[in-house]
Formats: C-alpha cells, structure tokens, sequence
C-alpha cells in the first residue's frame, strides 16, 4: 500500500529571503520580461503539486502556500529547502525504483523554483497560469466501506512528541479483507503519523490489560504497539489514502481490535485535542490474501545482538534470507511495497532483492534517513521473489554526541544502544507488503 508524505514542518529551519525585486510584478512598466519565471505561470503548478497537500490553512504544516501572498515571503526558504531535498521530504533516492505516488521534484523543477526566488519573486499575469502538474501513476482510495474513530478525544500531554496508541473495537461479525486504508486526522496541526495495526483475537486480553494499565485515554507507545499485532496500514502528511494491488487484502477476523498508534508533535500548534479516524475499503473475498511482513534478523532482538556502541559515527548491521522457503507452503514471492524503520539515531539505509544467479534489484534506498518521514513505497510494477532469492536489509547509524535525540529538552548523552521499543533505543525492520 502507497504511504507517502509531501511537504511537510518547515518550522525548524532558518528564513532566508530571496534577494531581487520588490516580488511583485517585477520586470520594467508593463510587466515582467517575456523569458521571467512568475509565480502564475511557473511556480503555481509546482506548489499545488507537491507541496499544497500540507501547507494549506489548518494543514500539518506551520504555514500556507497556497497564494502567492503566501509564497512570495518565503521564496528564499523554498530554495533553500528544496534544493538541500529535504523539502518535499521525499526520502526514497532516486533511481533504486519507480513508486506509485511520487512526489519528489524533479532537477527542472528545484532550478525553476530557485530561478523564481533569486529573480525576486515576480508575480506574473493570473490569466497565464500554467497547466496542473501531472501526479504520475497512483492508486488512490476507491471507496470507504467502514470508518473507525479514536474511543474519545485525546489532547498530547508530552512535548513536543507524543507517542499513543488507542484500541478500537473492530465491529464485522465475519472475516473480511482490507483492501483500501486511510487516516483522517482530527486535528491536522499535531498529527505527525498513524499506524494502524490488527490485534488477532488471542492477544486481545493482553492488549486490553496494557491499555488498562495507564491512565488517561490509550496508552504510550513508541515504534510499535507494545503487543504482537500486524500492520494494516500507515498515514504521513500528504497521505491521500489508496487501495491495495487489485485482487489483494490483508485478512480480519471477528473479534480482532485495531490499534491506532499516533504520533502528535507540538511545535506548530501547541497540545491542542484530537480525534483522529480511519478508513477502510473492504472486501468479503480477495484472488491473493496479503500480509504486511516486518523482516529482520531475529537475532538482532536479542541480548546486544545489534549492538550500537556509544561514541561510533557509523554502525552498520545487514541482514540477508529467504524468505520464500519460510512459509508452510514454499513459492515465489509478489512484493508490491517496501518500508524502512529505524530510530533516531538513523544514518541510512536500504532494501534490496539479491537474486540467485548473483545479481541485485533495488528496492529502496534511505540514503539521509529522518525519522519523522517514514512510510512504505509501492512499486509502479511489483515484484517478485523467487525461491533461492533473498531479502537484504542493511542500516547505519550515527551514534556520536552530535547526533543523540533530546528527551525531555535534554540532549543525550551517548551511550550503548541495541534493539528495543523505547526512544532512545533502536531497531532495523524492514516492511514489505506481499502475497503468495
């Protein structure tokens, strides 16, 4: 399933102003020159494009652009921001492989925009505006069949992130299929992400002691569920929602609940409430029952098995099975998505299929890793995993002082680091979603 994020908090970094004109209309009486890059003609399609999923009024993101009003002042930190590519916060590189939803800017479109911001922001004539952008291939959201909320509202108590999961009965009296997922956030100017994940019938009472265990609505929660459940789906600023691979689903039994993990951030709004909902396409039957499998190497959970030493400036832990030969029924493999998931101390990382005869596919590469864009890729053309290939997962870390989170307004210190749920420790997990 397509999860991806467009433009995103622009909050933390400096405001730089591009230099030029006064950014009106520009150019000498009667108008800009013939050949100037202008806001209606040029620049509008691309913010629409790429970025107005989230700076809009009221959106995730700390300010709008969806005028030229808007944009004009900030033309030198959308230079800035999109030619460092950390704005639209695209993290896939470019050329492992093709993805459904794309919104990375193209080489043109970063000179385009710093062109418009070093020119001084001209304005332009609204009755050229230019021709909408191409999305590219998607799979949007076709229908929704049932929508779940959050039990009740929840206001973050922490700052500026907050981690919580909320249980939500799952109400199909017989099994159906998720064939459709997304998040609508009650309040998107503190809602940073939402995984949704199935809680299977006999972890329920484990699931419901844990909840019960804390205070206040949900319970806190950081790189998982804190309980053995699957992945339904996940949502990231600019999300619009999408179907599955025609024919595919993910199974849901009666009695199962769901859990909403939400990631709140505080910077831009302060700890306002939220009662965030989700969607879901449904299906009573699907060709091919899917399942969004996490891989790693099991020994990594273990003891120091992914041991990250204090003071390292890059760790490396790989990993490489197959796993076609896992299941009871051994076969090829269609993989139509692939997602990273590290912590914070992040560096890079990457995805790849070695196949048997010795050669090598990629399927993501992470090669400046943020963990607070994350999500899974889908593939303009799945692929496939035949016996004798094999899944390789390989991350890195930076571990030095420089790079350790701040918990609490207090910068870590560095310290030994292995696999585990919590802030400050790690982990290295792949997530494909995949048929038989």
């Amino acid at each position: 399933m397509k999860r991806m994020v467009c433009a995103g908090m622009l909050s933390a970094l400096p405001l730089v102003v591009g230099c030029g004109s006064d950014g009106g209309s520009g150019g000498a009486a009667g108008g800009p020159p013939a050949d100037a890059v202008t806001y209606w003609e040029h620049i509008k399609p691309v913010l629409d494009a790429k970025c107005n999923n989230c700076h809009t009024q009221g959106g995730i993101a700390p300010f709008s652009l969806e005028t030229y009003a808007d944009a004009a002042p900030l033309r030198g930190l959308i230079k800035q921001t999109t030619e460092e590519r950390t704005m639209p916060p695209w993290p896939a590189a470019k050329g492992c492989n093709d993805y459904l939803g794309d919104r990375s800017l193209t080489d043109d479109q970063i000179t385009l925009l710093g062109t418009w911001a070093d020119g001084g922001g001209i304005e332009g004539d609204p009755a050229k505006e230019g021709a909408p952008i191409d999305p590219g291939p998607g799979n949007p959201l076709s229908r929704v069949d049932r929508t779940l909320e959050m039990p009740v509202e929840y206001t973050p108590t922490k700052a500026p992130d907050d981690y919580r999961c909320f249980v939500v009965d799952w109400p199909d009296a017989e099994t159906s299929y998720v064939a459709g997922f997304r998040a609508n956030p009650g309040n998107a100017r503190v809602v940073h992400h939402v995984i949704a994940y199935l809680v299977e019938p006999a972890q329920v009472a484990e699931l419901e002691a844990l909840d019960a265990a804390e205070d206040g609505p949900g319970y806190t929660c950081y790189g998982g569920a804190n309980v053995k459940a699957s992945w339904l789906g996940s949502w990231a600023p600019g999300s619009l929602g999408a179907d599955t691979a025609e024919g595919t689903g993910i199974r849901v039994d009666p009695g199962s609940k769901i859990v909403l993990q939400i990631h709140y951030n505080t910077l831009a709004a302060g700890a306002e409430p939220d009662r965030t909902s989700v969607d879901f396409r449904l299906e009573k039957s699907v060709t091919k029952e899917a399942k969004i499998q996490p891989w790693a190497n099991p020994s990594w959970l273990q003891g120091n098995g992914m041991l990250i030493p204090a003071g390292e400036a890059d760790v490396k832990h790989a990993f490489a099975a197959d796993p076609t030969a896992l299941a009871p029924n051994p076969g090829p493999l269609t993989v139509y998505s692939a997602g990273l998931h590290m912590h914070t101390l992040g560096a890079y990382g990457s995805l790849r299929i070695e196949r048997a005869d010795g050669s090598s596919e990629c399927l993501l590469d992470i090669p400046k890793w943020n963990f607070h864009w994350q999500g899974a890729y889908e593939f303009v053309k799945p692929m496939t995993l035949n016996p004798g290939d094999k899944l390789s997962l390989e991350c890195h870390w930076d571990n030095t002082a420089e790079n350790q989170p701040v918990v609490d307004g207090v910068k870590m210190p560095p310290k030994d680091v292995t696999w585990g749920e919590g802030t400050t420790d790690e982990m290295c997990l792949g997530t494909f979603y995949l048929t038989r």
